[in-house]
């Protein structure tokens, strides 16, 4: 009697927690993504901040959670980055998700994002790096839902590259003529 409850109990989570996931695997049937954009290269001057903008798109039918979704429990929108020696991440910026609500919870509402999003990355070299090129590798992770299911969490890679030049130098005008000098 007791393998006949596990058995039905196991049975009962395959169709709960598998539905969503065998529904993925089905003919026809579009899976969840996020995508990123090309990153054209971003010249920084040493020392001094700038910002890199990337672009991603969440696939037509699907919502991932904000960065600051709207329940503790949802997995939020977040980018992690590695960046080399001497180069500082000085914070990312994400856009503000929107309020939806869904036919599975129609009372409440989840920030969330779809379609375009832009998240912005503000990259300073430190005065000591030497000019050149530097590539910037993390992950974005999410969670992507569509209207009757939510997917497991996906990482997608994420790679850019930033130059690093010198300030340009100032241009030196000449010293004014002293009215003593004759």
């Amino acid at each position: 009697m007791l393998s006949r409850v596990i058995v039905i109990k196991t049975a009962l989570l395959i169709v709960l927690l598998g539905a969503p996931l065998l529904a993925q695997d089905s003919p026809g049937r579009k899976a969840p993504s996020v995508t990123m954009s090309p990153v054209p290269l971003e010249a920084i001057v040493l020392g001094k901040p700038g910002v890199v903008d990337l672009h991603f798109r969440v696939a037509s039918g699907f919502h991932v959670n904000s960065n600051s979704p709207s329940e503790e429990y949802l997995i939020p929108t977040a980018l992690k980055l590695d960046a080399p020696t001497d180069i500082v991440i000085g914070g990312i910026t994400y856009p503000p998700g929107e309020d939806v609500s869904f036919p599975f919870a129609p009372d409440q509402k989840l920030n969330v994002y779809s379609g375009d999003i832009t998240i912005a990355v503000l990259v300073r070299p430190l005065s000591s790096v030497l000019p050149g090129r530097y590539a910037i590798h993390g992950q974005l992770k999410y969670q992507a839902c569509d209207n009757a299911a939510c997917y497991p969490p996906k990482k997608l890679p994420v790679d850019f590259e930033v130059k690093v030049s010198k300030a340009p130098t100032a241009a030196r005008k000449n010293p004014g003529q002293s009215p003593n000098v004759h």
